[in-house]
């Protein structure tokens, strides 16, 4: 039987029926047969009814139904029975043919670095611990909701946005705790990453403190075992390869501490001054370079007559039209003023200087005849000599109404504004004996001359300027060689020669210290050795060195470098790939990474660091889970504090979603606007002293090394007295912006703004090599610092408890358009109060 269903769309109608499959013709019921069949049939039934032979309707109803049934149960057992049949006979002839593509099946790549597990924490456990800190720990150190997110996440990587005053350093050591103590994590399976050595001696404090709490066995070996910066870990790794055994990294050296406690002398990544032993590696290199290479050698003698050429001055000047006006007097005398000059400089064992020919050619300046005092060898460029300013100011030539002083002040303004020529001007002995030893070639002279390279605020030795390019491009993750060939440059830039010469420098210097007995090796370069570029040197590391970064956690990872995100991820996806076996028999098993830190605290650009990584975590480091806290709970300042710091970084890129909360004993604190105030350092020191005086602790901040001068004279006795005191009980601490970071104190006093002064086209250029900044911004780097100018001004208003003092200069005329952190205090606001004059 077929159930047919019909629908009537206009009439709206559905219309259900059974229809009974058709019947043979042999078995066509009477009242269909031919018309005479059908009559003969009649006749013979009605005869067969009256002889109660029949019942003719149960005949017509019983047949047709009978033999409708019988014929629809016929149909489907024939049906099955020969599709079985023929299914069956199909297999036993079916020919396969596989039309997919002839592609190998090869599995998916997982680029995540860490496999998809979650640490074992209960209910139970959980329970446990908080009732433990609650016991253990004072009421006032109870940790927030958002911090017991950080110490209980469970996934491999973990992101902590922890804004100034969070109270996070406390956290990780609960989370240390947790790991070790409750779960029985392993210590050698784990890696506190912190930045400085200060904040490292901080953080062992604490760490033995509350492991003392729960009689947690811990001596101070293990826990500076366990808090480490990058570069302690690193070199082990290095020592771990063959032949390396007994290598030294180039920053420590003239350190004397020995072998295996090197981390104990960490390098600050932020200090990039060079001590004596570095500086004899590298004049030793210099020098062999300079013999062996004699494009180095052209590249360096051009870079010595651009360095020492006397600098150029507006003709329109005032000082210059002043000056002018005496020319034709100052020919007269300049002969004598020579004669006197080059005795004062043959007093002083300066003059004359081997590689300088004595002469008196005259040039033309302005129609007048004035003398030079030699010529540079090998170089058409004329060479004169100044007055050192070690000598008396009130020096004066037999006879004359200026000093000597006075009148070398007017000849050298004269040939910087009408000079044409070539002229290079030693401003004092101690120069010109570099120069004269350089010239020399003595071996540990150097090249006894400083270069300022475009967009560096200052000049500096030439290996110094050598030094800090190559470590800023190391930093992004570059190599030098490959950037400087990636970089251009106009023709006759000064700063190509530079760049073609730092590139032959630096190859030359990596063979010297390598060749040293025992070797020696940058940082930058270890670092570089166990890179994502280069993952076949992570396969040589036995599973000791490799296991201490099974468990990571980092402070501070907004101020991480491309180099070492570099390093972490190659680190972690090797630990990965080992597997089980890196594990066995412990019980600190897979691996996880927890990153703490405040892009609004990130403020060393300049050296190569970036929050673009912290601020992109889960894209920087891939992960199957992922756990994100926000603590936004500030337990160091009261709120205007926090106010007049977050509107200082408005408009700075920025994690959404930041807002802090004065909370803790800050919240009961009143409400102090920041007093942002003309500079005036009498006016700064007396309400300092007022705060001192007060008991208070006292943090003097300054932008500059000559800003601390001015103030020290200022400061004095309070310097005096606090100096007295024992240590632990000093309340003054004088710091720049940058070494502030981390701490904190009732008052602090800002001396001087925050501006990005320049623009580095060199460091724009590598910025863009490195994949970093906005697509499209032909000034990347320039961009991230003006970002960066409001962040550190952020780190110096978020040290102040309840004060904050901020003195700052007018911008001069020319100084209007440059980005200033004091543009974005707004006076309307009640976190500031505005006293600067219009």
């Amino acid at each position: 039987m077929r159930r047919t269903c019909r629908v009537d769309l206009k009439n709206k109608e559905t219309t259900v029926s059974d229809d009974f499959p058709e019947v043979p013709p042999a078995l066509t019921p009477p009242a269909q047969l031919p018309w005479l069949r059908r009559f003969a049939a009649r006749l013979l039934g009605r005869g067969l009814s009256g002889l109660q032979a029949q019942h003719r309707d149960s005949w017509f109803l019983g047949h047709a139904s009978g033999q409708r049934k019988g014929h629809g149960q016929g149909s489907r057992e024939g049906f099955e029975q020969g599709h079985a049949e023929g299914f069956e006979a199909g297999r036993q002839v079916l020919v396969i043919r596989d039309s997919r593509e002839p592609t190998p099946a090869v599995p998916g790549q997982d680029l995540n670095l860490f496999e998809d597990w979650r640490l074992p924490l209960s209910a139970e456990l959980k329970k446990r611990f908080k009732a433990d800190v609650a016991e253990r720990l004072p009421a006032t150190a109870q940790p927030s909701a958002a911090q017991w997110k950080l110490i209980f996440s469970d996934t491999p990587s973990t992101c902590v946005v922890a804004g100034a005053g969070a109270g996070k350093s406390t956290s990780l050591v609960l989370r240390l705790l947790l790991l070790h103590r409750y779960l029985g994590f392993e210590l050698d399976a784990m890696t506190v990453v912190t930045f400085t050595r200060e904040s490292r001696k901080d953080f062992i404090k604490r760490l033995l403190h509350v492991f003392g709490l729960w009689q947690v066995a811990l001596d101070p070996a293990q826990a500076r075992d366990l808090v480490r910066t990058f570069h302690s870990r690193i070199l082990p790794w290095v020592r771990g390869l063959p032949g390396f055994g007994e290598l030294r990294a180039f920053e420590t050296l003239g350190n004397d501490l020995p072998q295996g406690r090197e981390q104990d002398a960490d390098s600050n990544p932020f200090d990039l001054r060079l001590n004596e032993a570095q500086r004899q590696q590298m004049n030793l290199c210099y020098r062999d370079l300079l013999h062996s290479s004699p494009r180095f050698a052209e590249l360096v003698a051009q870079m010595r007559c651009e360095a020492l050429q006397l600098k150029a001055l507006d003709p329109e000047h005032p000082d210059v039209q002043k000056r002018a006006q005496v020319t034709q007097l100052a020919a007269q005398r300049d002969e004598e003023l020579c004669d006197v000059i080059e005795d004062l400089w043959f007093a002083a064992g300066a003059w004359p200087i081997q590689g300088i020919e004595p002469c008196r050619e005259t040039l033309e300046i302005r129609g007048s005849r004035f003398h030079v005092h030699g010529r540079l060898e090998g170089l058409d460029a004329w060479v004169m000599l100044g007055f050192d300013p070690n000598e008396s100011a009130q020096y004066q030539r037999p006879g004359a109404k200026l000093t000597v002083r006075a009148e070398w002040a007017v000849k050298r303004t004269l040939f910087q504004a009408f000079c044409d020529k070539p002229l290079i001007w030693l401003d004092n002995y101690a120069s010109a004996k570099r120069l004269a030893a350089a010239l020399a070639g003595e071996a540990v002279a150097g090249p006894g001359f400083e270069f300022k390279v475009k967009g560096e605020l200052a000049a500096a030795p030439l290996l110094d300027a050598f030094v800090a390019a190559s470590n800023f491009i190391e930093n992004l993750g570059l190599e030098v060689n490959a950037a400087v060939a990636g970089m251009r440059f106009a023709p006759g830039d000064s700063d190509a020669a530079f760049f073609e010469a730092l590139a032959l420098y630096h190859q030359a210097l990596e063979a010297h210290l390598l060749a040293q007995s025992p070797p020696v090796m940058t940082y930058n370069r270890m670092f570089a050795l166990f890179s994502e570029r280069h993952p076949e040197n992570l396969h040589l590391l036995p599973d000791p060195l490799l296991r201490p970064l099974a468990h990571v956690m980092v402070d501070e990872f907004q101020d991480v470098s491309p180099q070492i995100v570099s390093w972490l991820r190659a680190s972690l996806r090797e630990i990965r790939r080992r597997g089980p076996q890196l594990h066995a028999g412990r019980n600190a098993q897979q691996s996880s990474l927890l990153c703490v830190g405040d892009d609004w605290q990130s403020i060393y650009g300049w050296r190569g660091s970036s929050p673009t990584f912290f601020m992109a975590f889960t894209k920087t480091f891939l992960s199957p889970s992922h756990t994100r806290v926000m603590m936004v709970e500030n337990y160091r300042s009261q709120q205007s504090i926090i106010d007049a710091a977050e509107h200082l970084v408005r408009g700075t890129p920025a994690i959404p979603g930041k807002k802090a909360t004065a909370s803790g004993l800050a919240a009961a604190l009143p409400n102090t606007p920041v007093n942002v105030m003309d500079r005036n350092e009498a006016a700064l020191a007396a309400t300092l002293k007022e705060h001192y005086d007060a008991g208070e602790t006292v943090m003097m901040l300054f932008r500059k090394g000559s800003d601390k001068l001015l103030i020290s004279e200022h400061i004095e006795a309070v310097v005096k007295a606090d100096s007295r005191l024992p240590a632990a009980e000093r309340r003054l601490r004088q710091l720049t912006y940058h070494s502030a970071k981390g701490l904190q104190a009732d008052a602090v006093f800002m001396l001087g703004d925050c501006q990005y002064q320049t623009s580095s086209p060199y460091k724009n250029q590598v910025y863009r090599l490195a994949g970093l900044g906005r697509a499209g911004d032909a000034q990347p780097f320039d961009t991230a610092q003006k970002d960066e100018v409001q962040r550190l001004a952020y780190v110096a208003v978020t040290r102040a408890v309840r004060y904050c003092y901020w003195h700052v200069e007018k911008p001069s005329t020319d100084a209007a358009q440059v980005p200033r952190a004091s543009n974005q205090v707004q006076s309307q606001l009640p976190c500031f109060d505005d006293q600067r004059l219009p």
